[in-house]
Formats: structure tokens, C-alpha cells, sequence
């Protein structure tokens, strides 16, 4: 074998062994960050299921306990809050800590009315948030993973430089704030 060759392989080899890495890390961020945006999609539909039961919710309320006036627009307002926040996941999830909140509010008043906690629309409607919140629970955690996974790549050598140069950043993950609200979801409890 000619040495002429055997450079020209070599040389061939320097640039093709790193120019595949290259290829197939950006091809993996691609997936990656697919997976996480499929991920906050589920998050944001199970969100939505729950901003569409509320006001069925507070209006069942309304007519067994109607001079609970206060917790009530709570509710509406942390819902509008809610419904309307944008921005990164870490900022979404501030108005969804105080929409959990109202609604812990609006299940403690439910507990001085026999007769609304009897009812068979509020049972119905209970019900139905505690799954959608099991949902949302579970939505989080893959979407988490997923992140996880993304700025795990993102952070870790030589992979960071494919993502510096190709300006791939970290994700935000979708957490509470407050660590005891996380441990305990929404309680319905009859």
C-alpha cells in the first residue's frame, strides 16, 4: 500500500469519523427535544381538560353554596390565570400552584355542605378532576424525563459542543414551587 494512499485513508477517516458523531448528535437533540415538546403537549391538553371542567365545577358549588362568594372567584380567577399564563414551563407552573390551590379551597367548603357532597353532578365532576390531576401527575413526569434526558445530552461532553454550535439549549422543567403541594395533589374526597 502506497503512503499516499494510506494518508489519503487516514485523512478521509479524520474527517468522516467526527463529521458522523456530529451527525448523528444533532440527530439524537432532534429527537430529544421532539420527544420533550410531544411531552408538553400532553401536559397542555390535560391542562385544558381541567380548565374546561372548572366552571361546571363552581357552578354546582354555586347553587349549594352560593355565599361562598370568595372562594368561588378564587377559583375563576386562578383558572383565568392559568388559562392565560405563556412563557417556559417553570413560569406556567407558578399560576397552576395557585390554581391548585383554590381548588383544595373550593373541595374544603364542599365539606360543610352534606347535601352538595351528596350530589350526584358533583360526584361526577370530582371524579373526573381527580383523574385529569392523575393525568396532569404523569404528563409531568414524562415530560420531565424527557427533559431530563435533553439537558443531560445538552450538558455532557464532547455532545455540548454539537449543541453549542448547533444553539440547542436546556429545557425548563414543570414543577410546583411549593414541595408540600407536589406531595399533595388535589384532595376529593366524599
Amino acid at each position: 500500500m502506497d503512503s499516499t494512499v494510506l494518508g489519503l485513508m487516514v485523512g478521509l477517516g479524520l474527517v468522516l469519523v467526527p463529521g458522523l458523531y456530529v451527525i448523528i448528535t444533532y440527530n439524537r437533540f432532534i429527537r430529544l427535544r421532539t420527544h420533550s415538546e410531544e411531552a408538553w403537549s400532553d401536559i397542555d391538553v390535560q391542562l385544558k381538560r381541567r380548565y374546561n371542567l372548572i366552571p361546571n365545577l363552581v357552578e354546582t358549588v354555586k347553587g349549594y353554596a352560593g355565599h361562598e362568594k370568595e372562594t368561588l372567584e378564587r377559583v375563576t380567577a386562578a383558572r383565568t390565570m392559568a388559562m392565560g399564563a405563556t412563557g417556559s414551563p417553570s413560569e406556567q407552573a407558578v399560576p397552576e400552584n395557585m390554581l391548585a390551590g383554590a381548588l383544595k379551597s373550593l373541595f374544603a367548603v364542599s365539606e360543610a355542605y352534606p347535601d352538595l357532597k351528596a350530589n350526584a353532578n358533583f360526584k361526577q365532576l370530582a371524579d373526573e378532576l381527580s383523574q385529569i390531576e392523575d393525568h396532569i401527575q404523569k404528563a409531568r413526569r414524562y415530560y420531565n424525563g424527557n427533559v431530563r434526558l435533553l439537558n443531560t445530552q445538552v450538558d455532557s461532553f464532547p455532545s455540548n459542543l454539537v449543541a453549542k454550535a448547533f444553539t440547542i439549549e436546556r429545557r425548563d422543567f414543570f414543577e410546583l414551587d411549593d414541595a408540600a403541594t407536589v406531595r399533595q395533589p388535589v384532595k376529593v374526597a366524599f
